[in-house]
C-alpha cells in the first residue's frame, strides 16, 4: 500500500504571534473543505504566550498579560485546550492538519502518536526523551515529552493540543530545541499571575539534556526523516 502524501510548509520567518495562530485555523478550514490536502506546517516563532482558554477566565488573566510582555513575549489566546505555555525561536511549532471522516474517533490516539513520534525524533539526535506528565509542569498534560538534564531534574521538551472539526483535524506541537532561560523567566512571572502553580525548573529545552549538537535545524531534519516513515512528503526540504 502506498504512503499517504503530506505537503510540508517550511516558513522562513514567522507572520506573528496571532498571525502565525489564525494561518494555522485557515489551513485546518481549506483541509476539511477539500481545497488543499493533508499539510505539514514547520516553524520558529516569534516570542509569544500563548493562554489557554481557561487561564481568560482567572482574576489574574490581565497581570499575566501584563507579565508576558514585560518580558518580550506577545499575549494571545489559542483555541485549542491547556493553561499558558511560550515559546520563541528556540522552539519548533509542529502544525499537522489532515482531513478525515470520523475525525474525532482517532482523537486520544492521535496524542499518543505523535508523543512517540517526537520521541523518537529526539532520540536521532541522541536525546532520550519519554512521553508522560512530569509533576509541577507548565502546561500540563500526560502525553506531555519530557527529558533529563545532566544532573537528573526532569525538564518538558515538547506539548500537544488538537483541535477537531466536524471531517478534519488539526494537531498542534511546540518544541522546545534551544534558549529555554527567557521562556523560564517568563513563566515563572506568569503562572504566579494566574494564581496558578508551576515548577519553574520543569522549563528546558533539548540542548539542557548535555547533548551535543542539538539545534532547531537538527532537530528539524530528524523530525522530517520520522514522518518519511510514515508519509510521502512533498514540497519544501530543509536548508
Amino acid at each position: 500500500m502506498p504512503s499517504p502524501e503530506l505537503r510540508v510548509i517550511l516558513p522562513h520567518e514567522s507572520l506573528g504571534a496571532a498571525e502565525d495562530l489564525e494561518g494555522g485555523l485557515r489551513l485546518l478550514s481549506e483541509v476539511r473543505d477539500g481545497s488543499l490536502g493533508a499539510h505539514l506546517r514547520l516553524y520558529r516563532p516569534v516570542p509569544t504566550l500563548a493562554f489557554g482558554q481557561r487561564d481568560v477566565r482567572l482574576p489574574g488573566f490581565q497581570r499575566a498579560t501584563t507579565a508576558a510582555g514585560a518580558h518580550g513575549f506577545t499575549p494571545v489566546v489559542r483555541k485549542a485546550g491547556g493553561r499558558a505555555a511560550a515559546y520563541h525561536r528556540g522552539t519548533l511549532v509542529v502544525d499537522h492538519v489532515e482531513r478525515e471522516a470520523e475525525a474525532m474517533l482517532g482523537h486520544q490516539a492521535r496524542f499518543i502518536r505523535f508523543g512517540d513520534l517526537f520521541v523518537r525524533a529526539l532520540g536521532r539526535l541522541g536525546v532520550e526523551a519519554a512521553v508522560g506528565e512530569i509533576p509541577g509542569e507548565y502546561c500540563a498534560g500526560e502525553h506531555s515529552v519530557h527529558g533529563r538534564t545532566p544532573d537528573g531534574t526532569l525538564i518538558k521538551l515538547a506539548g500537544t493540543a488538537q483541535r477537531v472539526v466536524q471531517g478534519a483535524w488539526f494537531f498542534s506541537s511546540v518544541v522546545v530545541v534551544e534558549n529555554s532561560a527567557p521562556l523560564r523567566a517568563v513563566l515563572a512571572d506568569v503562572y504566579p499571575a494566574l494564581g496558578v502553580e508551576m515548577e519553574p525548573s520543569t522549563v528546558g529545552a533539548a540542548e539542557d539534556t548535555g547533548v551535543a549538537g542539538v539545534t532547531v535545524e537538527a532537530f528539524t531534519e530528524a523530525l522530517l526523516a520520522e514522518y518519511g516513515q510514515e508519509y510521502r512528503l512533498t514540497g519544501e526540504a530543509p536548508a
